[in-house]
């Protein structure tokens, strides 16, 4: 069923019950098996509300939008985000993950004991142990919902749709590479773009031209040189020069050149913020175009705990209940050519998911 760019697809499959056990390694094959890079998570989507609909779940299937933005190439078609909850009622808890990956594409493949492919533990893998998971407690007579969204890699776009129309959940468990511990805090993320404007000449008369890029690398010179913020039990702030652009060619003073850097946050932006305008002052402009929080979590009695360094959804959705955060699989290898999953990992998962949902709901 295709919904239009303003509506939401609701789809009920009554007196429908799941015709076997659900097997979380090969529902993770079929699902890795379907190219999803984010702002291609139409066909994933479809899988899912279909999937979802004949083992039972009452389905919603959200149109998420694609960007305007010019500068992010490569999206096409419809998007969406899926919902699965009880035929009637509000879940108590809700599991959420994305269904988007980074680039590039790289096809399914395994081991006796390990699963190798884009979005393996980052995070289809997580989609599959989350749905066993919740069938399982299905079963068992907990009011369980699911949550997939697209656009997590990206901007959160589609945790920023779903936070519009939350279900009533007390609790969300939101999936990402954990190594299965629970998570107490996830680093926000600070997003910027430097701007340095000069003027075209020859190279061989510099003083006839004003060159961007000496600009360029001069404030972001002093801008690896800041001392960022630090939190005891959590860590530094750490800050990486993903992308630079500029010039003309090498014997032509260059009149334009571009960085992008994203931050990892422990605290508030503001002094952040601050330091990286007065690096720049008077040598470029910047522009702050994505801020996530940074947020504290709560821990799981008996359970072991890491500091998620990376950003999640969880500050976009809000209004879905308590959050916490975990999943199989290890964000060291995720947006890597070496992705990978043991397949103990994540049975394991399926059976913690169900642990924490009883202990939460108890």
């Amino acid at each position: 069923m295709m919904a239009s760019a303003n509506t939401t697809d609701s789809v009920e499959m009554t007196n429908i019950q799941p015709p076997t056990k659900l097997d979380p390694i090969q529902f993770t094959r079929d699902l890795v098996a379907i190219e999803s890079t984010t702002y291609n998570e139409g066909e994933v989507g479809d899988y899912l509300e279909s999937f979802l609909a004949h083992r039972g779940w009452a389905v919603e299937k959200t149109p998420v939008p694609q960007p305007t933005n010019s500068g992010d190439s490569g999206h096409h078609g419809p998007r969406w985000n899926v919902y699965a909850g009880p035929q009637t009622g509000s879940p108590d808890l809700v599991f959420s993950t994305h269904m988007d990956t980074v680039p590039p594409y790289i096809p399914f493949s395994e081991d006796e004991h390990t699963m190798y492919g884009r979005g393996v533990s980052d995070a289809k893998g997580i989609i599959a142990a989350q749905v066993a998971a919740a069938e399982i407690l299905r079963e068992q007579g907990y009011k369980i919902g699911l949550l997939f969204v697209s656009g997590e890699e990206r901007d959160s776009a589609g945790a920023k749709v779903a936070n519009d129309t939350p279900k009533g959940s007390r609790f969300l468990i939101n999936g990402e590479p954990t190594d299965n511990r629970i998570a107490l805090a996830s680093k926000g993320a600070l997003r910027c773009v430097v701007t340095a404007k000069g003027k075209m000449g020859h190279s061989a008369y510099p003083e006839l031209g004003d060159s961007a890029v000496h600009k360029l690398v001069d404030a972001l010179a002093k801008i690896r040189a800041l001392e960022l913020p630090i939190l005891e039990d959590i860590g530094p702030s750490t800050l990486n020069i993903g992308l630079i652009e500029g010039g003309r060619a090498p014997n032509v003073i260059a009149d334009h050149a571009q960085a992008q850097i994203l931050i990892r946050l422990v605290g508030d932006s503001a002094s952040t913020r601050a330091a990286i305008e007065e690096c720049a002052a008077g040598l470029a402009e910047v522009e702050f175009t994505l801020e996530i929080p940074f947020v504290r979590l709560r821990a799981v009695e008996g359970l072991p705990t890491m500091v998620a360094k990376f950003t999640t959804d969880i500050p976009q959705l809000s209004n879905w209940g308590e959050p916490l955060l975990l999943g199989p699989g290890s964000i060291h290898v995720a947006h890597t050519p070496y992705e990978k999953l043991g397949k103990k990992e994540l049975l394991e998962a399926v059976d913690l998911y169900v642990q924490v949902a009883k202990q939460l709901l108890a």
